[in-house]
């Protein structure tokens, strides 16, 4: 007399199933990074909508269903790096622990971030003026909004509560002018390089301690 048994059938431990906004993410993720890897040393009118499917392991259609053509993609580069930074750069000034010294605080993120995306910043750097195309119009817009909300800040001092908005942003602007200078001096170093590193945000700090004392003091001047 046989018998049959029925064994357990043995099932595979597998990943949790991706959704289809995951994997669009992804997709979309991955033509960013493609696009940021082969700028490192070239400008973006001379990128190819092929050339950024092909690292990112896409077919070309494929590109369409994410950016409606390469300046969007470009303009969302754009977005994700400076209003990153933008946010990076509040938090440091609103962190209550570190009120004591704002302009170390906002130095320290600025350096840190540039030194964790410096394919973001070679491109905003490269493409600043690039000449009327969408991306430096994205960029000029960002860096607007960025020295808005640094003159919404300063006007939380009180020895400058009574400046006009038009003074607030005119510091704003040297501040943030400032600040682009000291990208620029980071980008051309050696990652790595850590006495240079120290020698630019000790620049860095002094020169943004100079606009902040001296522009009250021309003010009363005039």
């Amino acid at each position: 007399m046989g018998y049959t048994v029925n064994a357990p059938k043995l099932i595979g431990v597998t990943a949790e199933p991706v959704t289809r906004h995951e994997r669009k993410e992804r997709t979309r993720r991955a033509l960013l990074d493609a696009a940021l890897k082969l700028l490192a040393d070239r400008n973006f009118a001379s990128l190819s909508l092929r050339e950024v499917t092909k690292e990112a392991g896409i077919v070309p259609t494929a590109f369409y269903r994410h950016f409606a053509s390469m300046e969007e993609l470009g303009v969302a580069l754009v977005n994700e790096s400076v209003r990153t930074l933008r946010g990076m750069l509040r938090s440091a000034r609103d962190d209550r622990r570190r009120t004591t010294d704002i302009i170390s605080a906002s130095v320290r993120t600025l350096y840190e971030h540039v030194r964790a995306h410096e394919d973001h910043f070679r491109f905003l750097t490269r493409e600043r003026y690039a000449g009327g195309s969408a991306i430096s119009r994205a960029i000029a817009i960002e860096l607007k909004l960025f020295s808005s909300d640094l003159a919404i800040d300063l006007a939380r001092f009180e020895y400058l509560r009574e400046w006009s908005a038009e003074d607030l942003h005119m510091m704003a602007d040297l501040l943030v002018t400032a600040m682009l200078g000291t990208v620029v001096e980071l980008l051309e170093v050696r990652s790595g390089d850590v006495e240079t590193d120290k020698t630019i945000i000790r620049i860095a700090e002094k020169q943004l301690r100079l606009v902040v004392l001296g522009v009250p003091h021309w003010r009363s001047r005039t």
